[in-house]
């Protein structure tokens, strides 16, 4: 079967953004000269390959360490090694490739030569026209992290030396020439998180150990040549994308962990049965393509209204239903297509709106009022839909029957009869389960910046929040000189000592660019060389998202008899406006802006939170839990967004000092802090946090957290507005729609649950606060339409 070579938005983006990951993953430059052993290397590389054309720059005098990164290459050292080594072809997006390695050039000896760096961790060759067998040499570069080699012409088995590299955590090998099965050793890269194999000409099945592979987020695999059922992948709890489009997998719909899917692509298989109804309750699914297989069944309407679905193509099957006028939509729905199946009834009325921002296409069915697109007569699909009913094996028994059928007039005129009985009942059944099956539709609107939500691929999480530098307005990372900082904070003058907490003194500064830092200086209890910090300071630089306090730097200060570390300097963004107690709590002798936040104002900081907590849970890897957080870790920039400013990193928690502060001490029950239930952990920080949000005060022990999560689990019993209204926070008490309040306390007492097992995932916080969010929005307008009363209740 020939595979189609598409260029289409998905492909463009899926390239297109790895291309960024490898141009942005995070790079911590040093002054030093590359070893002249690696140099050489680089050198030998050059002579292997005539393009890009950057590569004939380099000379005897080049600084490999400090030259700029460029769309066709991009070298990161750390220290005198080299850690990341990224070559493009200057031709990498044009349909056709024709260059090709300088004549005699070896695969093996390539990456032979390559296997002599013994610090690269991420390795990207892009469209260089590599050919030949991927050699058994590769499997020598064990600190391997990132591995890219897409758009070349490699061919043959995957070797199983790649099972080698035990630290390899993305393997893309996407657009080249790879045949024989999916190996099933790749459950044997234990770290592996992306697994991205498309449009090669790899067949056979699915591999069922990838039933183990617990720890991948994306699984790409679309236009090979894969037959068979997908295994169970149930177990797989990170998965967020699974793309097996343009294969021969089928005929059952597979078998997947719903909770985190983010983007599921069917598309061109041999799907044949029905879609498990747990598809409609994927509330941060943005992206489902299922078209053209043989999908049977009832639609199910509710997948319009999911709250962060964006794409829904379902075209080329044979669902069957009733769609009504009156159905809801997700707002963020930009592309419908509900094209070549067997629906009935009326276009519900959101997807016929005009609007420049949503395509909507539903042609190829039987719906009325609908002659913008064309239509088959009612009876087409009545007759189709009972005929999708009959399974395979009855319909090859029936086919042997239909000779005898057809001998016999009398059982003609029966069948006949039979025939319209059924279709009646058939109709009758399908129209009933319409009408008892109409599901409640929460829509969820964020309140957030165009700039970071979701967005297709490049937000599904295995391309890196680092990618989003620009978005956040900050430097890349780097290692600093103790100098600069000396000269960005007058030599750590007191005029620009912010304060000391647990984790050290901490500094303004200004850097040279203008940039406004904070610095903070911690001092090292136990002696180590810079080495041994390598692997924590490159954990702390990958810590950038919108909702973080983000680091930009470090600066290591040593012992000069023996060059071990006494001092590390942590280069933080600038946070201005204090900590969001400051905007909530009563008896604070500062209040930002002059004045309290709103509700509105309450809720969108608490989404903020949870969406820090979130990223530092599965936005790197490993990620970062058991973070201690309290509402005074919780800081507010300039836009008054706020930005957690507290992680449970070993080099900040190695040299923790006890210091007493107007923090919170929980005392909670579940003292063991370890990594066992340290998301549930951060839950019932973030549960302590939404509490004292509620109530406006200070909270300070755990008497006080028990009390107030007394008062509003017996508020919740009563339907009693006035009593519970009396527990919040008297500057917003009226201004709260009480839907919405009622979903903030319901989750804030979850997360307070002495059991850890008994608290929701984040996951579930921030949803729930995001309807909580779009409830209040909902009652606010209608509220001001209607000039009624704060105290109307949202239903």
């Amino acid at each position: 079967m020939a595979k189609p070579f598409q260029y289409h938005p998905l492909n463009l983006l899926f390239f297109f953004f790895f291309f960024l990951l490898f141009m942005v993953v995070v790079s911590i430059p040093d002054s030093d000269q590359l070893q002249s052993s690696q140099s050489h290397v680089l050198f030998e590389i050059q002579q292997l390959l005539n393009y890009p054309q950057v590569l004939s720059t380099w000379n005897q005098t080049t600084d490999f360490c400090n030259t700029e990164p460029n769309p066709s290459l991009t070298l990161v050292c750390y220290g005198s090694d080299l850690t990341q080594l990224h070559i493009i072809s200057d031709n990498c997006w044009l349909p056709q490739t024709t260059m090709v390695p300088q004549s005699g050039f070896s695969s093996d000896s390539f990456f032979s030569t390559l296997s002599t760096l013994p610090s690269l961790k991420v390795l990207s060759l892009v469209c260089l026209g590599l050919w030949g067998p991927l050699p058994a040499s590769i499997g020598r570069l064990s600190s391997l992290e990132i591995l890219n080699m897409s758009s070349n012409y490699f061919s043959g088995p995957l070797p199983q030396e790649l099972s080698s590299l035990s630290n390899l955590q993305t393997l893309i090998l996407d657009h080249n020439n790879f045949t024989g099965r999916i190996p099933g050793w790749l459950v044997s890269l234990p770290l592996l998180a992306v697994l991205s194999l498309e449009n090669n000409s790899l067949s056979g099945p699915i591999p069922f150990s990838f039933t183990r592979m617990e720890n991948l987020r994306v699984l790409s695999l679309s236009m090979n040549r894969l037959s068979g059922e997908i295994p169970n992948l149930q177990n797989l709890t990170n998965l967020q994308v699974l793309d097996v489009g343009y294969n021969e997998l089928g005929p059952h719909f597979p078998k997947l962990l719903h909770t985190n899917l983010l983007i599921l692509v069917l598309r061109n298989n041999k799907f044949s049965f029905g879609i498990p109804e747990e598809i409609g309750s994927c509330y941060r699914l943005q992206q489902l393509d299922i078209s053209f297989n043989g999908l049977t069944g009832p639609f199910l309407a509710q997948l319009l209204s999911l709250p962060s679905l964006s794409y829904l193509d379902i075209s080329g099957n044979k669902f069957t239903g009733v769609l009504y006028g009156n159905t809801s939509c997700n707002a963020r729905l930009a592309f419908v297509n509900l094209s070549s199946n067997y629906l009935t009834g009326e276009l519900p009325r959101c997807l016929q709106s005009n609007s420049s921002t949503r395509i909507v296409q539903y042609s190829g069915n039987c719906l009325s009022q609908s002659s913008a697109q064309e239509q088959h007569p009612y009876s087409f699909c009545c007759i189709e839909a009972l005929a999708v009913k009959i399974n395979p094996h009855e319909r090859e028994r029936k086919s042997i029957k239909r000779s005898v059928l057809a001998s016999s007039s009398v059982g003609g005129i029966f069948g006949g009869i039979a025939l319209c009985v059924v279709l009646f009942l058939g109709m009758r059944r399908v129209y009933a389960k319409q009408t008892v099956k109409t599901p409640q539709t929460r829509l969820i609107v964020e309140n957030v910046p165009p700039a970071y939500t979701l967005k297709m691929l490049s937000d599904a999480r295995y391309i890196s929040e680092t990618m989003k530098l620009g978005a956040l307005g900050l430097p890349p990372y780097r290692t600093y000189s103790l100098e600069e900082l000396k000269e960005a904070t007058s030599n750590f003058s007191s005029l620009n000592f912010i304060g000391e907490g647990s984790q050290g003194k901490v500094y303004k500064g200004i850097l040279t660019d203008g940039t406004l830092v904070a610095i903070r200086s911690l001092k090292m209890r136990k002696k180590h060389g810079i080495q041994s910090y390598r692997h924590q300071i490159e954990l702390i630089s990958r810590l950038r998202h919108r909702h973080l306090v983000s680091f930009v730097g470090h600066s290591f200060e040593c012992y000069p008899d023996d060059s071990s570390v006494s001092t590390i300097f942590l280069v933080q963004e600038f946070v201005p406006n204090g900590t969001l107690r400051s905007c909530i709590s009563v008896h604070m002798t500062e209040v930002v802006s002059g004045h309290k936040f709103t509700w509105t104002q309450r809720i969108a900081a608490a989404i903020g939170v949870a969406r820090g907590i979130q990223f530092l849970h599965t936005g790197i890897v490993p990620g970062v839990f058991s973070n201690d957080l309290k509402i005074t870790d919780v800081l507010l920039d300039h836009e008054l967004h706020v930005k957690i400013n507290n992680y449970n990193l070993p080099l900040l928690a190695e040299n923790r000092i006890q210091v007493c502060s107007g923090a919170v001490h929980t005392g909670r029950k579940d003292q063991n802090r370890g990594t066992a239930n340290g998301d549930r952990n951060d839950v019932y920080d973030m549960g302590v946090i939404l509490l004292e949000i509620i109530v406006g005060r200070v909270i300070m022990c755990q008497s006080s957290i028990t009390i107030a999560k007394d008062l509003l689990q017996v508020s919740l019993t009563t339907d009693d507005d006035v009593a519970r209204r009396s527990i919040v926070d008297p500057a917003i008490h009226k201004e709260c729609s009480d839907n919405s309040l009622k979903t903030v306390m319901e989750i804030c007492v979850s997360c307070l649950s002495n059991e850890p097992t008994d608290r929701p995932t984040v996951e579930d916080v921030l949803w729930n606060l995001q309807f909580a969010a779009q409830v209040q929005d909902l009652w606010r307008v209608d509220s001001n339409s209607n000039q009624g009363s704060p105290f109307k209740s949202a239903e």
